[in-house]
This record gives C-alpha cells, sequence and structure tokens, in this order.
C-alpha cells in the first residue's frame, strides 16, 4: 500500500462569506501552511475579501466537485449545513462546519452515522471548545472534585439572525461546553421564554445532569456582550469570563473570600485555533469525528429545549 502524500501546503474551499465567513478568510490569510483556493458565496463583496489566487464560485456545488481541494469550511447558515456535509464527505473532503452542525436530530444523526460509516474528517466548531481559556478550565476541572452546578449568562445586542433562532445561534455554544464539561447529555432540558420584544427574546435554559444542575441566560437584547460561565466543584470555583482579555478569561476561586487566581494561556485565538487542529486532522488523515458526535448531542438537547418552548 503507497504512503498517504499530503501536500505541504493544504487547499481549503470556504463556503459563506457572511459575518463569520469574513473571520475565516481573515485567520486563514494569517496562518502557515494552508491557502483559500476557492469560495462559493453570493456576497456581492466577496472578490474584494479575498486575494486573485482564490476562485469564486456562485454555487456551492461547483466548489464540492472541483477536485482540487483538501477540506472545506462551511459558514452557510445551518439549514444548508447537512446538505453541505453529505455531498463532501461523499467526494472525500474534510469537513469543518460552523455550529449549529444542523437544525434537525435526522440530519444531524446522517451527517454522524454518515462520517463513522465512510471515516471522514467531520469538524464542528463549537468556538469556545477550542479556546486556550477553556483547556485551562479542562485542566483545573480535575483538581477541584466533582461539579455541583454550573451558571451562564451569555449574549449581545443583535444581529437578528432571519436563519437562526436565539436558542440555536447563542444556546449551541452553553450546551456545547455543558457537555463537553459534563461527559454527556442532560437528563432533563427545559427552556423558558423570560423576556421577547423588538424581534428578539430571552431565554432561560436548565439543563439537569443528575448530579448537577446548569443553568443559562441566553438573549440577543443585552446591550453589551456577555459571555460568562461559572463551574462550582466541590473544592472550589472556576469562572469563564470571555469577555476578558488574555489570562483574566479563566479565574479559580477557592472560597468566598478568595479574589482568585488566573492562568497562563496558550497562545492563539480561538478561530486560529479551531483552523489549525482542523489542518492537522487532514495532515494526519485519519478518521476525526468526535466533534460530529458531539455536534449531534447538541443538536438532540437543542431540539429537547426547543420542543419545551410555549
Amino acid at each position: 500500500m503507497s504512503e498517504l502524500r499530503i501536500p505541504q501546503t493544504l487547499r481549503l474551499g470556504l463556503i459563506g462569506a457572511g459575518r463569520w465567513g469574513v473571520n475565516y478568510i481573515h485567520t486563514i490569510a494569517g496562518l502557515d501552511g494552508v491557502h483559500l483556493t476557492r469560495l462559493a458565496s453570493r456576497n456581492p463583496d466577496s472578490a474584494g475579501l479575498i486575494g486573485p489566487e482564490c476562485a469564486i464560485h456562485e454555487n456551492w456545488q461547483d466548489l464540492v466537485e472541483a477536485g482540487d481541494l483538501d477540506g472545506i469550511i462551511i459558514a452557510s447558515p445551518p439549514g444548508t449545513h447537512a446538505e453541505i456535509i453529505l455531498a463532501a464527505i461523499s467526494r472525500g473532503l474534510a469537513v469543518l462546519v460552523e455550529k449549529p452542525m444542523t437544525l434537525s436530530v435526522a440530519e444531524a444523526e446522517r451527517v454522524l452515522a454518515t462520517a463513522q460509516a465512510e471515516d471522514a474528517i467531520v469538524m464542528v466548531d463549537h468556538i469556545h471548545l477550542y479556546s486556550a481559556a477553556w483547556e485551562a478550565v479542562k485542566r483545573q476541572a480535575h483538581d477541584l472534585g466533582a461539579i455541583r452546578a454550573i451558571s451562564g449568562a451569555a449574549g449581545k445586542w443583535g444581529p437578528l439572525n432571519p436563519d437562526t433562532p436565539v436558542l440555536w445561534e447563542w444556546g449551541s455554544h452553553d450546551v456545547a461546553m455543558c457537555i463537553n464539561l459534563m461527559g454527556r447529555t442532560p437528563e432533563q432540558a427545559t427552556a423558558t421564554c423570560v423576556d421577547a420584544r423588538e424581534g428578539g427574546e430571552t431565554l432561560a435554559l436548565t439543563l439537569d445532569f443528575g448530579d448537577a444542575t446548569a443553568k443559562i441566560a441566553i438573549s440577543n437584547l443585552y446591550m453589551e456582550k456577555s459571555r460568562l460561565f461559572t463551574i462550582s466543584f466541590e473544592k472550589g470555583e472556576l469562572v469563564y469570563d470571555d469577555t476578558l482579555d488574555g489570562g483574566d478569561k479563566v479565574r479559580l476561586k477557592t472560597s468566598p473570600r478568595d479574589p482568585g487566581g488566573t492562568f497562563k494561556l496558550d497562545p492563539g485565538t480561538p478561530l486560529e485555533r479551531a483552523v489549525m487542529a482542523f489542518l492537522g486532522a487532514i495532515r494526519r488523515g485519519a478518521p476525526e469525528w468526535d466533534d460530529a458526535a458531539l455536534g449531534a448531542q447538541v443538536v438532540g438537547t437543542l431540539a429537547r429545549l426547543d420542543s419545551t418552548l410555549s
């Protein structure tokens, strides 16, 4: 059997050049060993976002069928994700897809089953799980005993996204963080709308894991961005605040009077680290669908939460 040869510079395609797609464009441009070779977008400003070496396609199908890519990144509306992922897998392409992986439990299960059956690389950008700050949280958690409770608040004012409800837009992050931390899906999941106005809403989510309960508030009505995630353990409390800079993002408190200590974090933005992890998976060439399994768990939990909203 001949040895798999991975090109020194990987060629990526990007589907979607909206707000988050533009972030991918800038991030890829700043990394070594990778080129954005193709972009599928109907954004009229697309040509001004990329270099002359990147071809623009109006239809994502043309990008997937091009035959000269090592992987694709999907930053299109979530309702399109499943079809694109499945098409990419059929062409042997590695996939990094924005959260939520899909908006349908059936689609999420099909994506996961296909990825497993085809030994594919399907990664989901639950962005906080790739951050150095979250890695610090996971490292410290080992020494703090059992988790007693989780609380969180996340959101900001707009933008109102017609393609993704608030629960799925903001809740994807916190649900992924809770499942990643607890290592399992919640036994019960409920959501309540506590405020709805001006096209936005504030939701209160409760995830009951049996031995610990997570209470999360998410909203697109907050005047200032919030991303606060507090975990209470037997031996202390970890506070993850993504609105702060550097090592201040994670603080450990061992008692109510303890002002808390911070940690030195590894370099790189969460998106840089996510893309680098994707490139690493492509270079290894081995199947990678743990993210897809988590993505399906997140979609399933969001669907359960959605079913409780009146």
